[in-house]
């Protein structure tokens, strides 16, 4: 019920999300510079789970990464394939990936965990635990506050974390930080954090 709820908000507004968010330019350069140091260069297929008008996909598939966005929303695969048809786009969920065991080297997964009830957080990092390679590298996208706790998202409920506490999750489902960005908010925007984690360890 949760994916079905989250598809048909994003459904009802995929226009006017596309024209707001869904080029590269509309993307903070730090964000995309971080997206770059963990993603670029990585041998194997990354996926961009939750990828939306798949513009970030299309970035990493623009450094050379072998990409494929995926996204429950068929508004959004459809512009996606239309905007970048040498692209990779497939409808689908997150939740519960379409790939084999240890096969991802990379996820991107900016924004797109934001709507998931904390107790079925666990369950999705697993399951990217689960596609990673040994060494593989996610790295997420997360709004932050002091407490875990919903918010009033223009689209559908969503959640702020504590970064420290969202990374705790990560190590609990077998990532290890090894790089932080974080934002504060300002007049338009929440303040967000994004997170590089890997499968093999390492050091912040």
């Amino acid at each position: 019920m949760h994916v079905e709820q989250v598809r048909q908000a994003y459904a009802s507004i995929a226009e006017r999300y596309i024209a707001l968010f869904g080029t590269r330019q509309q993307v903070h350069a730090d964000d995309l510079a971080f997206i770059r140091r963990h993603l670029a260069g990585r041998p194997g297929a990354v996926l961009d789970a939750g990828c939306g008008p798949g513009h970030l996909t299309d970035y990493l598939r623009s450094l050379g990464v072998d990409a494929t966005g995926v996204d429950v929303v068929p508004e959004f695969i459809a512009h996606a394939q239309a905007a970048h048809p040498s692209g990779s786009y497939q409808l689908g969920s997150f939740e519960n990936l379409a790939v084999a065991n240890h096969t991802v080297a990379g996820i991107l997964a900016w924004g797109s965990l934001i709507h998931l009830p904390p107790k079925e957080l666990d369950d999705v990092l697993a399951e990217f635990r689960r596609a990673m390679a040994p060494a593989g590298t996610m790295v997420v996208a997360i709004f932050v506050g002091d407490e875990v706790e919903t918010f009033d998202h223009k689209v559908v409920t969503a959640y702020r974390w504590p970064v420290d506490e969202f990374s705790e999750r990560l190590a609990r489902a077998g990532f290890t930080e090894v790089d932080r960005l974080r934002r504060p908010g300002d007049g338009t925007h929440r303040p967000y954090a994004a997170i590089a984690a890997r499968t093999g360890g390492g050091r912040r």
